[in-house]
Formats: C-alpha cells, sequence, structure tokens
C-alpha cells in the first residue's frame, strides 16, 4: 500500500506496467486523473486495473493535482475484497463508481477528510477487510497454486502444481482463471516478468537477467518485455508506475508515502 500526491509542477502521464496484482486506486482531493485503455476508452476517478494491465504500454493515467491510496492487491483476495470476478478484470480497468456505486464516493470523501497519511492507510485497510470478511474466499488449491507460482518466480510447471494439488490439469486450469483472472502459466509468466524488471531496476545486466529468470536468451527477455510494456530493458525500470515497490520506481512519480505490510501473495 502507498499514498501519493503527485509534485504540482507538471500533468502526470504515466504509462502502467503489467504487475501479478490487481491494482486498486482509491483517489481524493482536488483532482480527477483520467485512464486511457487499450480500447479507446477512458475512465475517470477512482479505479481497479485487472491482473496485468498495462500491455505494450497501452495503458496510461493522465491528470493534475491527483493524490491517492494506491493498493497491490493478490489475485487470490481480489474478488473478496472488490466483489467482482478477477476473470473478468483480466487485463482491464474499471472504475470504482461501477464497481461500488455511492460507497466509492463517500471513500473519496473520507480520504480527503482523514488528517494524515497512516489514517488514510488504516481507512483502507478497515474497509477492504470488512469486504473480505463479508464474502467467500478462493479455493485453497488455486491459493496454494498461485503461491506457488509466486515464490517460484514463475518458474513452475503447470502439471507440477495439478499434481501438488490433486487435481486434473484441466481442473486446475478453469478453477485457477476464475479465481486468479490468468490461466496458470499465463500468470506463471507475468510472475517472471515481474521478478525480472525488478532484477534490471536493481542493476544486473539484462544477459544475467535473462539466463536466471527462465528466459532462452537475452533477446527473449527483450520480446517480453516490449509486448508487455512498449519499452526496452534499458528504460523499464524508469517508467514511472505509481508503485508501492521503491526498489522499482522510487519517488519518480510523486511524492509517495508507504505502509509497510506482507507482500502481496
Amino acid at each position: 500500500m502507498a499514498g501519493f500526491r503527485d509534485r504540482g509542477d507538471a500533468p502526470v502521464d504515466l504509462r502502467v506496467v503489467p504487475h501479478p496484482t490487481v491494482t486498486l486506486a482509491l483517489v481524493f482531493g482536488p483532482g480527477t486523473p483520467l485512464v486511457d485503455d487499450p480500447a479507446g476508452g477512458r475512465h475517470r476517478g477512482s479505479f481497479v486495473a485487472g491482473l496485468g494491465t498495462g500491455s505494450a504500454g497501452e495503458v496510461r493515467v493522465r491528470g493534475e493535482e491527483i493524490a491517492g491510496v494506491q493498493v497491490r492487491l493478490s489475485p487470490a483476495v481480489a474478488f473478496a475484497a472488490l466483489g467482482v470476478s478477477p476473470d473478468e478484470l483480466s487485463g482491464a480497468v474499471v472504475t470504482l463508481d461501477e464497481l461500488w456505486g455511492r460507497e466509492a464516493a463517500r471513500i473519496r470523501e473520507r480520504l480527503d477528510e482523514a488528517p494524515t497519511w497512516q489514517h488514510r492507510f488504516a481507512l483502507t485497510e478497515e474497509l477492504l477487510a470488512r469486504r473480505c470478511a463479508e464474502a467467500p474466499p478462493a479455493h485453497p488449491e488455486v491459493v496454494w497454486s498461485w503461491r506457488r507460482i509466486v515464490a517460484g518466480r514463475g518458474l513452475v510447471r503447470v502439471e507440477e502444481l495439478a499434481a501438488e494439488v490433486g487435481w486434473s490439469r484441466k481442473r486446475l486450469w478453469s478453477r485457477f482463471q476464475a479465481q486468479i483472472g490468468l490461466p496458470p502459466k499465463r500468470a506463471a509468466n507475468l510472475v517472471r516478468f515481474d521478478h525480472a524488471v525488478h532484477r534490471l531496476a536493481a542493476g544486473d545486466r539484462a544477459g544475467r537477467v535473462a539466463a536466471e529468470s527462465g528466459y532462452a536468451d537475452q533477446s527473449h527477455l527483450h520480446r517480453d518485455i516490449a509486448i508487455r510494456t512498449g519499452a526496452t530493458p534499458a528504460t523499464v525500470p524508469g517508467s514511472p508506475w505509481l508503485a508501492v515497490d521503491a526498489l522499482k520506481w522510487g519517488n519518480r512519480a510523486g511524492n509517495i508515502s508507504s505502509r509497510p505490510g506482507r507482500p502481496p501473495l
């Protein structure tokens, strides 16, 4: 979780980088972000970006005087927290008004009235905890499989996952996609990509990252990054997509306050 406020010296124009979580952006204050999607649509205000949103750099966030709380939600809890199937959100952007109706406006007012970032973080945690408590959880086998993929940095075979949970490959594929938002293999590839970008941002050489992250070669890594972000291995670590992870993009997107917590598994 992180709080962000743009510096006000120039309009915000951010390329959304695909991420192996569902991103919830709760905005407040005088500005209202506009989110352009690949289909040519434009969304206004607080929004949810589904698992892997931002392929080819076609999703952008624009605006002025924008402030908000960004939450990286594990897809394993996104259905309970948001009230919408992750499968419906896959690669998509949906406004919070569409999902929550009047509650979205009330949340914006409460965030605007909160005196500090810590109060806003606590308010957001309370909101999500309440929603999760009121909704059925994902299947334990699906949650376990997702966590195995994340722990293995995407280098896990679907056949192995199915065998370990005692399901057929077909059953795992259908339940996983319905409750996580992507088929297991595509989810694993997204996690692998994210891990590779972390390493590039930390200064590791592209050739070494490719070899140790499960890519066939450096060209394979280059193509994957280009397809997912529209950028190159040299430029993608500097893409100023508002992120909780300071290792990736630090404060390049504006003034950011983070809330320590568990990784979004």
